[in-house]
């Protein structure tokens, strides 16, 4: 029981990663490289308005939710807009930015173990005789909801409706009178609020720390391509495999191991089914 529910929180903990990363890619083909900077971003910013500041907890969430998704959006509409369609200046400019990011928090003096967020409740409870803290109950609550959401989102609202009319075929939606930089700028912008949501939700869990962004990165790549660049549910059921995968890998081999499962991930998926999952950007190749 314990792989169970652990598995599943570890699960929905990789989802909260990766949605951010593959939204982004699956509305404007973007890889954006400085998802795991903008996440760290996120909770130094709500450690800011709460410690700083002395602003209420839940006044600094989401204030460093907008803070973070409007830092997203002016990093396309000023920089990533000017290499968009090239697509190794996009990955080489997206990951300069968040290395950006990241050196200048540790410059700043952001570093070390000392910068650490509240729970948002104490206290454990039994879930089928395993102690689970509230903490991590809501991450498991929130994840689904904010998955649910997404997909109400993405089908029943205009925006949403333009960001898969951009997904499945942009210029189509550009022939309709969707203009393509923007909802790239909004999806950027959102991308960027799930990263800061996620970050909000698990660093309470532990400590506030710089290198944090490198593996929130590499778990965020290898769930989108696992469950297919440009699907987001396809993230989804990826985060849960490789979520299960790490949780076994911890009881059986050790918690250094952790990481390795998601490399391994990465190579036997581009060996094996390039596409994903769920993915289609060589789904003509692997059919020849």
């Amino acid at each position: 029981m314990d792989i169970l529910v652990y598995g599943t929180i570890n699960s929905v903990s990789l989802a909260l990663y990766a949605l951010g990363f593959a939204l982004v890619y699956g509305t404007s083909r973007l890889p954006n490289f400085a998802h795991g900077a903008l996440f760290v971003l996120a909770g130094f910013i709500t450690w800011f308005f709460l410690n700083s500041l002395g602003l209420p907890y839940p006044v600094a969430i989401v204030l460093a939710m907008l803070v973070t998704a409007v830092i997203g959006a002016l990093i396309y509409q000023f920089i990533l807009v000017r290499v968009r369609g090239m697509e190794i200046s996009e990955i080489i400019a997206s990951y300069a930015l968040g290395l950006a990011i990241l050196e200048g928090l540790r410059w700043g003096g952001f570093k070390g173990m000392s910068y650490t967020l509240p729970v948002f409740i104490e206290g454990s409870f039994a879930v089928a005789g395993i102690s689970v803290d509230y903490q991590r109950l809501l991450v498991v609550l929130i994840g689904a909801a904010v998955v649910g959401m997404l997909w109400l989102f993405t089908h029943f609202t205009r925006i949403g409706l333009a960001l898969r009319g951009m997904a499945q075929d942009e210029r189509a939606a550009m022939m309709l009178g969707i203009d393509s930089d923007r909802m790239a700028v909004v999806a950027m912008g959102f991308g960027s609020g799930l990263a800061a949501l996620a970050a909000v939700l698990l660093l309470p869990l532990g400590n506030i720390v710089v290198e944090s962004g490198y593996n929130i990165l590499i778990l965020a790549i290898a769930v989108c391509i696992v469950g297919g660049l440009g699907s987001w549910m396809g993230a989804v059921l990826a985060a849960f495999l490789i979520g299960f995968a790490q949780i076994l890998t911890v009881v059986y081999l050790g918690s250094h191991y952790q990481m390795v499962v998601a490399l391994l991930a990465i190579i036997l998926t581009l060996i094996l089914k390039p596409s994903g999952l769920f993915g289609r950007q060589k789904e003509l190749e692997e059919r020849v």
